[in-house]
């Protein structure tokens, strides 16, 4: 059981009563514009990232293992 199509414009007439068609498509209008620019900030950062990653080598460290026995308690 879910939300049926019926359910769903039930739904949509009860919120464009209560909130009017001008004001929901401003809050449409605001909602794409933070997506969007949400999604540009994330392109940058990720631009960024690659720029710092590329051309510098890896670092190899060279190590023994050691293992130890924990003292019992």
């Amino acid at each position: 059981m879910g939300i049926g199509f019926k359910e769903l414009l039930v739904i949509l007439v009860i919120v464009l009563i209560l909130f009017g068609a001008k004001r929901l498509r401003t809050l449409g209008g605001d909602l794409g514009s933070a997506l969007k620019g949400f999604r540009s900030a994330v392109k940058e950062g990720e631009d960024a990232d690659k720029d710092t990653l590329e051309g510098k080598p890896g670092r190899t460290l060279d190590a023994d293992v050691v293992a130890k026995e924990k003292d019992k308690v």
